[in-house]
Order: structure tokens, then C-alpha cells, then sequence
């Protein structure tokens, strides 16, 4: 049996979470308005819901294709540079219909282009970052800092991202996607300065790549309580990527729904973010007065009230009410969840089961998006709403798993395997 050593986190340099925050806000405001001004610009030239669906499927696809295969990279390679070159190339993939745009056009191809790129560099971003947080934080501080990142992470993508994008697409296609690459670009300057060793020391020949992957996968499924919460959010996901994927189409434009505008679009998912950033700062104290094994069933029934609402009405308030619940609900899950992965997870496995758990939570974000698409089509887009309702309340079905008892051995068993 091979044995592996970690680098101390004490030996990481006190400003290093700082970096990591700073790196996070602007690798995340960039996202935000790619993740808006790609479906605008497509919406531009089709109103096919199997088209504009088409192109979140291609940019969540990567998730559900190479998730393990990037954990097992991580597992590997200094981390902080997986994410340097992450954001380097999603940098150059939005480029290309970004250039495109200089001339007055952009077909849309090129924006399946830039969704492709940009989507694969999120796989190895995101899985080395959640797997960066406890090398540079102790443990019990866990749930405090990935509140503070994902505030920072859901107000930049989430809150000023979107409303950027509303605008930039308004004013200045090209600026649209400009200014996305600028600020990945000064995200991978901020990373660059960030000190210390992030890479896992191993003692003994590698293994083969199928040996770690079976590995982490063997960690994953080997364990009830973070299967369950996989198997929970693959189902809520797979719901919020179907309606996302088709709601541009029912919420912009004078012939939609909503009637909204480019920017108005762009202000829905500010009030969305707000809802995550309210859900950011509240995590803790709803987890003291509730406890975490009640917060997952309100949280998933938060979730599901923003496509209930949307099968009901199209009033901008209402909507707008919805989507603020449902951020405050989302973030009280991947708070809670991420902290109990991270704190139960060895560190030279951390990669690996990260990634393992997003296959299935994460794996489900295309096959979400194409169901949209296809629902839409037959059944038009508040068919597409009513289902993914249901789905995301059927969630609620394995939750009975989720036992502050079994929470708390699976800590307690973490605790004294490190010890």
C-alpha cells in the first residue's frame, strides 16, 4: 500500500485565502456574464428552445465527459496551477467570437465554440479549487470560509455578472465577451502571486490512473451520506439546468412571457444572487436553530418553488420572489454539503471524490439542458417548468439518510482517521 503525505496547511502564507477570494470574485464575475451573454447572443439570431438549450448542454457536457479523469489531474499536479491554466484557456476559447464580434457578427457556431472551451476549463477550475480550500484553512473554519467564497462567488457570477452582461449585450456585443477574458486574465495575475506548495506529496510508485480513479469513486459510493447528497443535488440540478437552459425564452423579448429586456434578464438573476448571498451570511445560524439534517429538506423545497412559480405565473414579482428563495435555499445546501465533504475527505483524495461527486451532481447539468430543450418543444416552456417542479421535490425522497447521527459519525470516524 502506498502512503501520502500532504503539505502542512501551515505552511501556506496567511494571504493566500485572501488571493484565493480575490482570484474567485473576478474568475467568477467572468463566468457570470459568459453564462448570460452566450444564450442573449443566441437568443439574437433563433428562438428554437432546442437550439439555445443546445448551447448550455455543450457548456455543461465537459462536467458529465471528463469530471474524473480531471480529479485524478488534480490529485497529481499543483493545484493552484490547475487553475491558473484553466482560466488561461476558457480566456482564449471566449477570445475567438469575441473577435468574431469585431466585424458585426458572430455565427452561432463559434458561441458552441466558446461554450465548449469555457465549460472544460470550468472542470478543472472548480475541481481544483474546492480542493484548494482546506490547504489554506483549518478544517473547523471550513464552513465559515466556503461561506465567504461562495458569497463572493454568487454575488460575481451570480448578482453583478448578469447585470453586466444585460448591458454589455445592450450596448456592445463585442464588449459582451471582452470583458470576460480581461477578467480572467487578472485572476490568473492574482493566482500567479499566491505562495505556497499546492500539490499532494506522495511516497511510493504512482498508481495507474485506473487504480485512482476506482479509488476515489470506491470513496464516494463506499459512503451513504455523501452518496445521498450526490444522488439529491444530481436531481436538483438536473431540474435548474433544464429551466435555465429555455428561460431566456420565456422571460425576453416583447413576443416572452415576461416581456423583460436584455438588462432586465440580467437584474432576474441579481435578484437570485441576492437570494444566495442572504443564504451565505444565514447558513450558519440556520444550521444552529434547524440543524443541517433540517436544512436539506428546506432547502431543496426552497428549490423547488422557483419552477413551480414560473408554471403558475409570469408576473415579474412573483417570479422575482421565487428566485430569491431559491438562491437563499441554494446556498444554504452547498454551504453545508461542501464544508461535510471537504472536512470528512482525506486531502490526497480530495480531488478525486470531488470530482466523483460532481459527475453525479454536476453529470446531470447537460442531460438537464437537453431535456429542456426537448420538453419545450413538444410541451412548450411552462411544460418544461411543471416537470422540473416535480423533479426537484422527488429529491426530497432519499433525504431521509441525512440524520445529524449520521452526520456526526461520519465526522467523528473523518476526525479520527487523521489523528
Amino acid at each position: 500500500m502506498r502512503s501520502v503525505v500532504t503539505s502542512p496547511a501551515s505552511a501556506v502564507a496567511p494571504r493566500s485565502f485572501g488571493t484565493l477570494v480575490v482570484s474567485s470574485g473576478l474568475s467568477n464575475l467572468a463566468d457570470g456574464i459568459v453564462k448570460v451573454a452566450l444564450p442573449l447572443l443566441a437568443a439574437a439570431s433563433t428562438r428554437s428552445p432546442a437550439a439555445v438549450a443546445a448551447l448550455e448542454f455543450v457548456r455543461s457536457a465537459p462536467w458529465l465527459v471528463t469530471s474524473l479523469h480531471v480529479g485524478v489531474f488534480v490529485d497529481r499536479v499543483d493545484r493552484r496551477r490547475t487553475m491558473v491554466a484553466a482560466n488561461i484557456v476558457r480566456a482564449l476559447a471566449v477570445a475567438v467570437p469575441a473577435v468574431a464580434l469585431v466585424g458585426g457578427h458572430v455565427s452561432l457556431w463559434l458561441l458552441f465554440v466558446a461554450a465548449l472551451g469555457a465549460g472544460v476549463s470550468e472542470v478543472f477550475y472548480d475541481t481544483a479549487a474546492q480542493t484548494v480550500v482546506p490547504a489554506v484553512v483549518p478544517r473547523e473554519r471550513l464552513d465559515r470560509a466556503n461561506g465567504r467564497l461562495y458569497a463572493v462567488e454568487l454575488g460575481a457570477q451570480e448578482l453583478v455578472g448578469p447585470v453586466v452582461a444585460g448591458v454589455l449585450v445592450a450596448t456592445a456585443l463585442t464588449l459582451s465577451l471582452a470583458a470576460p477574458v480581461a477578467l480572467w486574465v487578472a485572476a490568473v495575475i492574482a493566482l500567479s502571486t499566491m505562495p505556497g506548495r499546492f500539490r499532494v506529496a506522495r511516497v511510493g510508485p504512482r498508481a495507474p490512473v485506473r487504480a485512482d480513479l476506482r479509488e476515489g469513486l470506491a470513496f464516494l459510493l463506499g459512503h451513504d451520506v455523501l452518496r445521498t447528497m450526490a444522488l439529491m443535488v444530481g436531481a436538483v440540478n438536473l431540474a435548474t439546468s433544464a429551466v435555465f437552459a429555455v428561460l431566456v425564452l420565456y422571460a425576453v423579448g416583447p413576443e416572452s412571457e415576461m416581456g423583460l429586456s436584455e438588462p432586465g434578464f440580467g437584474l432576474l438573476f441579481a435578484v437570485f444572487a441576492t437570494g444566495g448571498l442572504a443564504g451565505s451570511l444565514l447558513v450558519g445560524r440556520v444550521n444552529r436553530v434547524l440543524g443541517r439534517a433540517r436544512t436539506f429538506p428546506v432547502s431543496v423545497l426552497g428549490m423547488a418553488g422557483l419552477p413551480a412559480t414560473l408554471a403558475l405565473s409570469a408576473d415579474v414579482r412573483v417570479v422575482g420572489a421565487a428566485a430569491f428563495v431559491s438562491g437563499v435555499a441554494m446556498m444554504l445546501w452547498n454551504v453545508t454539503t461542501v464544508s461535510f465533504r471537504q472536512r470528512i475527505t482525506p486531502d490526497h483524495l480530495l480531488g478525486r471524490v470531488n470530482s466523483a461527486y460532481r459527475l453525479v451532481a454536476w453529470g446531470t447539468r447537460p442531460l438537464g439542458a437537453a431535456l429542456g430543450g426537448a420538453i419545450g418543444h413538444v410541451a412548450g416552456l411552462r411544460g418544461v417548468f411543471v416537470v422540473m417542479a416535480v423533479v426537484t421535490a422527488a429529491a426530497l425522497v432519499p433525504n431521509r439518510r441525512l440524520t445529524e447521527r449520521n452526520l456526526a459519525v461520519a465526522e467523528a470516524r473523518s476526525l479520527r482517521s487523521t489523528t
